[in-house]
């Protein structure tokens, strides 16, 4: 059994949320695995949402925002806009941060680094 053919304003929608979710699960330092083992379903599942080939139902996006910590309408913000808001060098930064913050494994080091950030940011 084929799948129907979608419109293409609906795939576009299925592909900016799917982008928005990644985006987000790697603001959080977030592996695929990890978050599909959060949301209960599998890796391809969680990648193929991420890619927009699957579409992410109304109850799984609710799941999927409350795990990333993120507001339902995160994941729609910036849709229908002409063009695509390029990522500023302070979000890739940011970006860059977050993800090697997860891959520091000793959780003592972890706490090293937050409690220097926030005597950085003067907290």
């Amino acid at each position: 059994m084929t799948k129907p053919k979608r419109g293409r304003s609906t795939a576009a929608i299925d592909d900016h949320v799917g982008a928005r979710i990644r985006e987000r699960r790697i603001m959080l330092g977030l592996t695929q695995q990890q978050l599909a083992e959060m949301i209960g379903v599998t890796y391809q599942q969680a990648h193929k949402y991420e890619r927009g080939i699957n579409r992410v139902s109304a109850g799984r996006l609710y799941e999927i925002a409350r795990v990333l910590n993120a507001p339902v309408m995160y994941f729609y913000e910036g849709l229908g806009q002409e063009t695509p808001q390029p990522v500023t060098p302070h979000q890739r930064m940011l970006l860059e941060i977050a993800r090697n913050f997860a891959e520091i494994q000793n959780e003592k080091h972890q706490e090293a680094v937050s409690q220097l950030a926030r005597a950085l940011a003067g907290r």
